[in-house]
């Protein structure tokens, strides 16, 4: 076969890589693209034209046995290869590529001499077989431990083919099996300077870089390796491995208390306070931060469980959280994220089934009451702390590269305890689904982080829903928006976002902590403000507000007044302990003075039984429901008071007895 091109500017179209080339670039290009397999075309370039012979016959005869050879080879059946070879060598003898498969065979056997023969036809007939020349350089290097010799070979294969990645890569594995970790390199970094998404040479350097003692840089290339690797494969898995190997490495030499000890003198002199880290085996997460203000103490306080791995990475964090947390008081942007008796009431309310669910199984109301108040406190912790979290974990990943190892292994540790937290068969039997799906969808989120920064994906171990992948997925997104521009408490824009998205924000708010901490916190000025302004209408915190609008309209799906709920939790503080001769007076006395009406709107109702305590409607309204069902609750459906609910919730939110 005969293909003939004219060498004008059709032939650049169709072959653009030739643009103002050379005859000899048209001849290797032209070559390379014509070849198939084993048999190559002769290309002849004669003034204006160009002609490709293309020896369709030899292919015909020869392809079905070339094959054939090389299936039998990667079964590694040589004895039956090595007939069929020879007949094709006989036939063909200048096909350069029959004596360097010869020549592999031939090494493979253990036949160094005889395939270094083999070889050297095979370059004779084709100076630029790659695979040949760097076969004699492993050959040298392996067996012969003639080094120099090798790299000869080696370094005319780079320049045949200064492109081919894969074969340097090869070079360098070889040469670092021998110890030749030097000349090793030079491959192996020639090879990322042609494909630097390759993993297999980073995971190789990250080989080298471990045997050298060069423990960051081996770490970082065996990461690359993850990142780059779209599957599961061997190396994957090695990479993997590796990682962790190397990282307990560095965690071992203990660098990580020194980060952690001058971030913390950094922090102290910008906020003024000293900070204090401690071992708390006893709290419910991995570590947590005091604030020296929430707690009226004098310093800052971290917590932090040892049993954790990695935990100087927990200290960081929670380090990082004050950072954050500064910068947003210089701003005076800081919001606090507050729980109340009110958001318990709301989120036990949402957990009847599973109450009668252990009510039927025996359990008894104590360990009812504390599942409900972790579950309570669980959820509300991821709430706040994913969107913050990823953060977090994104300022010490670009500005404390060392650390690097240590949160490496940490957050890979509490993404499985993620996992097995919504995924372990007893919980997922007991626990609400819709609980239990939230709490998936924010551990997916930081596994989309860990993905993103380390390479391991560990989604597919949550075995979540589409919704649940598609809804973590858009946080996700959301929070890459944010990822790079961040200004400080923009963080809790998030944090609102995911839960109202999540239905999740009746259960908390976020309130502007200055104008929270400039307020009298005192229960009976508390209860004195709810008289005044019942739903904090009168509030010029734009952000309260915007709380107090979604608190509103949850509270109006379930039917809840909880204004009289909070009152109702003071009349029960108030009867607690109190005879039932004293509870009964009182009840007469507000039922008497009932018989005149009781309008919710007004206030300036005394009870001369409550000395020195002035009501306003609903404050009365509610006693006047406790009293009677303290007294005699068979009479309280002919007071026609409708807070059977708001009794309900206010029992939950006090320990009366």
């Amino acid at each position: 076969m005969k293909i003939i091109h004219k060498k004008d500017s059709f032939l650049n179209t169709i072959f653009p890589e030739l643009r103002e080339g050379s005859n000899d670039m048209i001849i290797s290009t032209l070559e390379k693209y014509y070849t198939y397999g084993p048999f190559k075309p002769k290309v002849i370039v004669e003034k204006e034209w160009v002609t490709i012979e293309i020896d369709t016959k030899i292919i015909e005869f020869q392809d079905a046995d070339y094959r054939k050879v090389v299936a039998l080879c990667e079964k590694g059946r040589f004895t039956e290869a090595k007939p069929i070879l020879r007949k094709l060598i006989e036939i063909n003898p200048t096909n350069s590529e029959y004596h360097r498969i010869m020549g592999q065979i031939l090494s493979d056997e253990g036949d160094q001499e005889e395939a270094i023969n083999c070889l050297i036809d095979a370059l004779r007939w084709d100076s630029k077989n790659g695979y040949a020349l760097i076969m004699m350089g492993n050959i040298y290097a392996k067996f012969k431990d003639d080094i120099p010799t090798a790299m000869k070979f080696y370094d005319q294969a780079l320049i045949v083919n200064p492109l081919d990645n894969i074969s340097l890569n090869n070079i360098g594995a070889n040469l670092m099996q021998q110890g030749k970790l030097e000349e090793a390199k030079k491959y192996f970094w020639e090879a990322v300077k042609i494909d630097e998404k390759y993993p297999n040479t980073h995971f190789a350097l990250g080989m080298i870089a471990e045997m050298e003692n060069d423990f960051h840089s081996a770490f970082y290339s065996t990461v690359q390796a993850i990142k780059l690797n779209k599957n599961k494969d061997v190396l994957y898995q090695n990479s993997v491995r590796q990682a962790f190997e190397i990282a307990k490495k560095i965690i071992k030499l203990g660098e990580g208390k020194m980060i952690f000890r001058e971030y913390l003198y950094k922090l102290e002199f910008e906020c003024g306070k000293e900070i204090e880290v401690i071992e708390d085996t006893q709290i419910p997460t991995a570590a947590k931060m005091e604030f020296a203000e929430n707690y009226n103490r004098p310093k800052h306080l971290i917590k932090y469980n040892p049993s954790y791995p990695a935990y100087e990475h927990l200290i960081m964090h929670e380090l990082v959280h004050l950072d954050f947390v500064i910068e947003a008081r210089n701003k005076e942007l800081n919001l606090l994220f507050m729980t109340t008796d009110f958001h318990k009431a709301a989120f036990i309310k949402g957990l009847e089934t599973t109450v009668k669910k252990f009510n039927k199984m025996g359990v008894p109301e104590k360990e009812i009451a504390a599942y409900c108040t972790g579950l309570f406190e669980g959820i509300n912790r991821q709430a706040f702390n994913t969107p913050v979290d990823l953060f977090i974990e994104n300022f010490l990943y670009n500005d404390y590269s060392e650390l690097r190892p240590y949160q490496f292994i940490s957050m890979y540790g509490l993404i499985q305890e993620g996992i097995k937290a919504v995924t372990n068969k007893k919980v997922i039997e007991i626990s609400p689904r819709d609980i239990v799906s939230k709490s998936k969808t924010y551990n997916l989120v930081n596994a989309h982080q860990l993905k993103e920064l380390y390479g391991i994906d560990l989604l597919k171990d949550f075995h979540a829903t589409p919704q649940e992948l598609n809804q973590a997925k858009t946080f996700y997104d959301e929070y890459l928006d944010y990822k790079d521009n961040r200004e400080p408490a923009e963080e809790y824009e998030l944090v609102e976002h995911w839960a109202k998205d999540l239905n999740l924000e009746k259960y908390f708010e976020l309130v502007d902590e200055i104008g929270y901490t400039t307020k009298n916190s005192s229960l009976e000025n508390y209860l004195e403000s709810i008289e005044k302004d019942p739903y904090d209408l009168e509030s010029k915190d734009l952000h309260k507000q915007r709380q107090m609008d979604i608190f509103l309209k949850s509270q109006a799906k379930i039917g809840t007044n909880m204004a009289v709920v909070m009152f109702m939790v003071s009349a029960l503080q108030y009867f607690k302990g109190m005879s039932k001769d004293k509870i009964q007076k009182i009840a007469f006395e507000i039922a008497w003075q009932g018989t005149q009406g009781y309008n919710p709107n007004n206030d300036g109702y005394r009870i001369s039984s409550i000395p020195g305590k002035q009501f306003s409607g609903y404050h009365i309204l509610a006693y006047y429901y406790v009293s009677w069902m303290l007294y005699n609750p068979e009479l309280v459906p002919e007071l026609q008071l409708p807070y059977d609910n708001e009794y309900k919730l206010a029992l939950t939110m006090t320990n009366f007895k």
